[in-house]
């Protein structure tokens, strides 16, 4: 097999990330600003400044199903930008913008109060809402200026081809209405805004309205933007906009939420973060339909993710499963629906492969970008048979099981035939596309896997965490195969394959130099890559590190140059490219070290956990609950307040599954034989938990732990 040599000053395109995609994201147009509001609903979402303005050429819009509809939406008044006295949402779907005007001639400041009210449902709307109280009549003009650009999503992040002659306007003469449609190809979009009250004329693409107030009369207007179906598209909030904000209106997400598992705690910070990731979760909903059944799964994250995806979704799924089985069943099922069934070097496919990603924009419609869908993920095929085994332990469904059967050899061939490239026992990865991922780990960015002096690795690469998800994968099966797939001589082989692996992995990748760890990989080479990284949590989480080992990998991942305070960090800063601002050269994620304190439970280190567990939790008080994507890695003690990434997606699914995750590994809570076991450890600082309406084998439970004492009740669902 051909070896890329790729350099860190010559990428070769077997090594980066694809054209902006995953990995680092820093390459975009500017930011909104830290105060920006975003409201969504399932693949749709308006991202806004503060105002409620999108203004041209920002990373703002009204994106859809990866199309940007709304490119521009920035509200005037004399044709001067408004002042801003609070903004906030009010749902994931909905925002009020409370404003005034600054001074203007024969306006004083303040002479206006002004409201924006918006809300992502059965299509984007918007009421404009302004009062005056000036004592005399104030003539005014209302100016909305309109921008579509029809940018696909990939486009918004890395810099937008100019449509403007491909796009046809059709504005309504008396205006009611502007559109604009645009095609290529078999690509079409179209933006309709429609007013409630029609503007007095239309300039351009701006709709303007001469309004005349009275001392505190008030006036309105309602806009309406449809948005087309597609795939992911979730049951949306429908009704007048003001029914809607006080919550008058039908809410399917208030009837998704009922009947999930509740929690309290003495802690009233680690309930509101918990409350918050359910909120997260269900804003990131996709609704699809499988086989004639709808399905609801976690898309991966807002802005740039909202979409299906494999290994994001797996890990989600897997976190919350201790809150209910639905997005498990959902996610395997859409999956397997996706699988791949043949080999496609363009879109990184072979035949029983979980996809990466999938996309509808023009770029990927067109042929342009591979992600209808894209297959480049090395870990998400194993993470499949991970959470098709872990749902089987929560619900005892043998009947999914045994349906998804076939898929599930299939991924197992993909293991062994494809995912092993060279026949010697681990799975690696290399892109054969030119708009392919370098890196097919979760450490997705071009540099995110390197060696300590900072070298990039040679491909193909095994990274160590891909080895212990598919000895994880491989015992799991064999556990389905004594059980629902009736396979004893499956079981039998699947359990040898796990062995030899077991011994050859702790043969070739472990290290003894700085005090003894595993490699965050091998290279084309079989060179150990040599960098200390948080992977090593995975392993923990996998069980595929020996017990006399474990409490080595556990102070490596505890000592001063992994644990930042707030929790691991992706890369040791003993290494030469670690970055505190290193997309995976030394931020800690949320995820990542979930995985972590799940592992070090397994393997008894309840302190270890909690700590990591308490430093997440308190990092998210910081950010009003919600853990974001990922964190700088500077050290809490010396900055003393938690330092988000710079453009960390938030929410995020897996981030938003992490307290979820903290929670299970505290209780140290699992199914086994039918029933829930307990085995508490509970900080001090979190005192009581309690939980209702957990599902588990098609009944309800409730949960009870302070200390390290607890119990597990049946109880009515």
């Amino acid at each position: 097999m051909a070896v890329v040599r790729p350099t860190p000053a010559d990428p070769t395109p077997g090594l980066r990330a694809a054209a902006g995609e995953s990995g680092d994201q820093r390459a975009m147009p500017p930011e909104l600003g830290p105060d920006s509001i975003a409201v969504l609903s399932g693949p749709t979402f308006m991202y806004s400044d503060p105002c409620g303005d999108v203004p041209p050429g920002s990373i703002g819009g009204l994106v859809h199903l990866d199309t940007r509809l709304l490119s521009g939406w920035v509200l005037t008044v004399n044709g001067e930008q408004l002042l801003v006295l609070r903004a906030e949402t009010i749902d994931h779907y909905s925002a009020q913008y409370v404003l005034t005007n600054p001074a203007q001639s024969g306006l004083p400041p303040d002479s206006l109060g002004m409201r924006r009210l918006r809300y992502v449902g059965d299509g984007f709307h918007e009421r404009v809402e302004m009062v005056s109280f000036r004592p005399e009549p104030v003539r005014l003009e209302l100016r909305l200026a309109v921008g579509a650009d029809f940018a696909d999503l990939f486009e918004v992040k890395s810099g937008v081809r100019d449509r403007s002659a491909e796009i046809t306007r059709n504005h309504a003469q008396d205006g009611s209405e502007l559109c604009f449609t645009y095609a290529r190809g078999d690509f079409a979009a179209e933006t309709r805004v429609c007013c409630s009250r029609p503007a007095d004329r239309v300039e351009g693409d701006d709709l303007v309205w001469d309004i005349t107030l009275h001392r505190r009369e008030e006036w309105y207007v309602d806009l309406h933007v449809p948005l087309p179906p597609g795939m992911g598209v979730v049951e949306p909030v429908r009704g007048d906009i003001a029914d809607v904000f006080h919550r008058r209106a039908d809410d399917p997400v208030r009837r998704w939420a009922i009947g999930r598992a509740v929690l309290r705690s003495d802690n009233q910070a680690l309930e509101r973060t918990i409350r918050k990731s359910r909120d997260d979760l269900a804003a990131l909903r996709l609704d699809l339909e499988v086989k004639g059944q709808r399905i609801m799964l976690p898309g991966a994250g807002l802005p740039w993710f909202l979409s299906v995806f494999g290994r994001d979704t797996l890990i989600t799924a897997y976190q919350t499963l201790v809150a209910g089985p639905a997005l498990a069943k959902g996610a395997l099922l859409a999956l397997a629906r996706l699988q791949g069934d043949t080999c496609d070097d363009f879109t990184d496919e072979e035949p029983g492969k979980i996809l990466h990603e999938v996309r509808s924009g023009e770029l990927t419609r067109t042929g342009m970008k591979p992600y209808g869908p894209y297959y480049g993920s090395a870990d998400a095929t194993q993470l499949w048979l991970v959470l098709l085994s872990e749902y089987w332990r929560w619900t005892g469904d043998d009947e999914t099981v045994r349906f998804l059967r076939g898929h599930a050899l299939a991924a197992l061939n993909w293991i062994d035939r494809y995912g092993d490239r060279d026949g010697d026992g681990y799975v690696e990865y290399a892109t054969r596309s030119p708009e392919g991922l370098g890196n097919q780990c979760w450490r997705d960015s071009p540099d995110g896997v390197c060696f300590a002096d900072g070298r990039i690795p040679v491909l193909p690469i095994a990274t160590s965490d891909l080895q212990g998800y598919t000895y994880d994968a491989k015992l799991r099966l064999a556990e389905l195969a004594d059980g629902p797939l009736a396979d004893p001589d499956l079981a039998r082989r699947l359990r040898a394959d796990a062995e030899a692996l077991y011994e050859r992995f702790n043969r070739d990748f472990w290290i003894d130099a700085r005090g003894g760890f595993y490699a965050a990989g091998l290279d084309g080479d079989k060179n150990p890559i040599d960098s200390k990284t948080s992977n090593m949590g995975h392993l923990l989480w996998s069980g595929i590190v020996p017990p006399e080992r474990a409490g080595t990998v556990v102070r490596q991942l505890m000592g001063g140059d992994m644990f930042s305070g707030w929790g691991i960090r992706t890369l040791s800063w003993d290494d030469r490219l670690y970055n505190a601002l290193g997309y995976h050269l030394g931020t800690v994620w949320p995820h990542d070290n979930s995985l972590a304190a799940l592992g070090m439970a397994r393997y008894g280190y309840r302190a270890e956990a909690n700590r990591v567990s308490l430093a997440l939790l308190e990092a998210a008080e910081q950010f009003g609950h919600r853990l974001p994507e990922a964190m700088s890695g500077f050290p809490r003690e010396r900055l003393l307040f938690a330092i988000p990434y710079p453009t960390a997606c938030s929410p995020q699914a897996w981030a938003a599954g992490t307290p979820l995750a903290l929670v299970r590994a505290m209780l140290n809570l699992n199914p086994v034989d039918g029933r829930l076991v307990l085995d508490p450890d509970i900080p001090q600082e979190i005192g009581r938990i309690a939980a209702e309406r957990v599902r588990a084998f098609g009944r309800c439970w409730e949960v009870e732990a302070v200390g390290q004492t607890g119990h597990v009740r049946l109880a009515e669902c």
